[in-house]
């Protein structure tokens, strides 16, 4: 009789693959507040490296953390007509508090611009003020009705950006600049995610935006996940909220703005995009673990040289954990770590020590091969950092492959459903489609993702002859 598989095979039902890898990875589990998660530490691992990474590309374009209250008077809200009514059904409203009713209810933040605008209307005084450019890592509460852990998640984790600059020209410019050199850089070069960045249509931006730049990755089962959003906001906050500034010239003018975001969904879209049927594989640069040592026997000799290998594997920049865990039946500890997705396992047993030799397993190819323990460990050598690099490489051209391969140019409405309901992506000319069609697609729980340049640039606000929109279903 055949063994059972650990996880549910892709190809049978990918939703319960996700469910399966989620739990047996030890990532993350269902919150007692429907809709809520608790990230396990090896889930959060892959968070911080993220936030690590994302935080240096952060500060590189110029902005500064901060942080802001997540409780927000409703009233700020309502300051913002179109914002309010686009974030209106997933409010979580605050009446009650100290066992009396309030004054006034207040929002838990489903994204800050309210509250940012409040105080950026005291510190911008001057054109000498801008740009202000601020970001906070925080939380924020969108009460979610079909929730999925970490792909759609009432409470999730986030990084939101906010900025006032003099002119339209500075605002466009660096939302632009945020979605090319923060989102667009992490996610294809850590996340090894070969994602597509465009603009949202109309009946897809941001709430009270005048224009959304988007990065769209292609998941195994074809569906599109929106990773990243930059908006351009206008001067609708600032009108709403007497952001002003005095100009060169004496006149006091509205500032321009941008807002942006980027959440705990990346840690999904690395499981959907990467996984595979024996778990999950982890890009070596995203990796909180980049190797494990484990001892396949309790040998003394063995654990101490299981010990040396980490320590020394340590000392040339690998991120690595050294199982010694002889108690647990080696067979046990290699699935955990092969469902995990950790890049590189570096098996040590009596019979390798004795050859000089441990058995190497390398996640993201498959491949199993023994290999010397002094060229493996010799920092000269420079054997495990290529390795990874190798395996960062092959996961991005791999995905990459994949969105090329399930992409099809189409001409009507028909066709770009069709291709999105089997399973894969369409290019369609937007004059083709237009507002008419995209509402067509909707019926068909299919939308358009972002428009492009027929170059694959990202159209500009109101660019659009000759641009394609690329259709799929989504998360």
């Amino acid at each position: 009789m055949a063994k059972a598989p650990v996880l549910t095979p892709q190809a049978d039902d990918f939703p319960r693959w996700y469910q399966d890898l989620i739990a047996k990875a030890e990532l993350a589990e269902n919150g007692p507040v429907r809709g809520t998660m608790v990230i396990r530490p090896y889930g959060y691992g892959l968070w911080e490296r993220t936030q690590r990474e994302m935080d240096d590309r952060i500060k590189a374009a110029g902005a500064q953390n901060a942080y802001f209250p997540l409780l927000i008077p409703q009233s700020y809200l309502a300051r913002e007509a179109e914002h309010v009514e686009g974030f209106a059904p997933e409010l979580a409203v605050v009446t009650h508090g100290g066992g009396k009713e309030l004054e006034e209810p207040v929002v838990v933040r489903p994204t800050s611009e309210t509250i940012v605008n409040d105080y950026f209307a005291k510190w911008v005084q001057s054109y000498r003020d801008l740009p202000l450019l601020i970001n906070q890592w925080a939380n924020v509460v969108r009460w979610e009705l079909r929730p999925r852990v970490f792909l759609r998640t009432t409470e999730f984790l986030w990084q939101e950006g906010h900025t006032a600059h003099a002119t339209y020209e500075e605002a466009r410019d660096y939302a632009a600049r945020i979605q090319r050199e923060v989102y667009a850089d992490f996610m294809v070069n850590v996340l090894a995610i070969d994602v597509l960045p465009g603009r949202k249509t109309a009946a897809e931006r941001f709430a009270g935006a005048l224009n959304t730049l988007t990065l769209e990755a292609m998941m195994r089962d074809g569906k599109a996940l929106q990773m990243g959003t930059s908006h351009e906001l206008g001067q609708n906050f600032a009108k709403a909220f007497g952001t002003q500034y005095l100009a060169a010239d004496g006149t006091r003018e509205h500032v321009w703005q941008t807002s942006w975001g980027s959440t705990t969904r990346m840690v999904g879209g690395v499981i959907m995009v990467h996984g595979d049927d024996d778990g999950l594989r982890v890009p070596p640069r995203l990796a909180a673990v980049q190797a494990v040592v484990l001892a396949v026997k309790g040998d003394e000799a063995v654990l101490a040289k299981v010990r040396e290998a980490g320590d020394r594997l340590a000392a040339a920049g690998v991120r690595v954990r050294v199982d010694d865990r002889v108690d647990v039946p080696f067979g046990r500890r290699a699935v955990d770590w092969e469902l995990k997705g950790v890049p590189v396992r570096i098996e040590i047993g009596p019979r390798d020590l004795a050859a000089g030799t441990a058995t190497l397993v390398r996640r993201v190819p498959g491949t199993k091969e023994p290999v010397a323990l002094d060229a493996l460990l010799d920092e000269r050598a420079g054997m495990l950092p290529k390795i990874l690099e190798e395996d960062q490489e092959r996961l991005l051209a791999e995905s990459r492959r994949m969105r090329e391969e399930r992409t099809t140019d189409v001409r009507t409405v028909a066709e770009a459903a069709e291709a999105a309901v089997a399973g894969g992506w369409a290019r369609i000319p937007w004059a083709d489609l237009g507002p008419a069609g995209e509402a067509r697609l909707a019926e068909q729980a299919v939308s358009v993702r972002c428009l492009i340049g027929p170059d694959g640039s990202v159209p500009g606000a109101d660019d659009e002859p000759g641009t394609l929109a690329v259709v799929a279903r989504a998360y």
